[in-house]
């Protein structure tokens, strides 16, 4: 069983910080793609940032390059997501996500609310 758990999520105001972390078990996730999508309410899930398995190659969107930090510690199955100078705008719901050719893996989510 594949299970991808997110923590971090919470109130901040906006130009506060937050750093969102997701725990990988039931396999090796280390060959695989990790990555943090979003959904605010009544829009699409959006693509946040992406890391490949080896760690040396990120991916942002353009409305959080420069403030969100994509990492992972693959010995220990985890990705974060280091959130700086949030905005009203980044109020979203944050999923994590995994998979080699494609993100297979889900978690439930956590709750990013920033407050302008």
């Amino acid at each position: 069983q594949v299970q991808l758990v997110e923590s971090g999520g919470g109130l901040v105001q906006a130009g506060g910080s937050l750093r969102l972390s997701c725990a990988a078990s039931g396999r090796t996730f280390s060959r695989y793609n990790m990555g943090w999508f979003r959904q605010a309410p009544g829009k699409e899930r959006e693509f946040v940032a992406g890391i490949r398995w080896s760690g040396g190659s990120t991916d942002y969107t353009d409305s959080v390059k420069g403030r969100f930090t994509i990492s992972r510690d693959s010995a220990k199955n985890m990705v974060y997501l280091q959130m700086n100078s949030l905005k009203p705008e980044d109020t979203a719901v944050y999923s994590c996500t995994a998979g080699i050719y494609a993100y297979n893996y889900w978690g439930q989510g956590t709750q990013v609310t920033v407050s302008s």
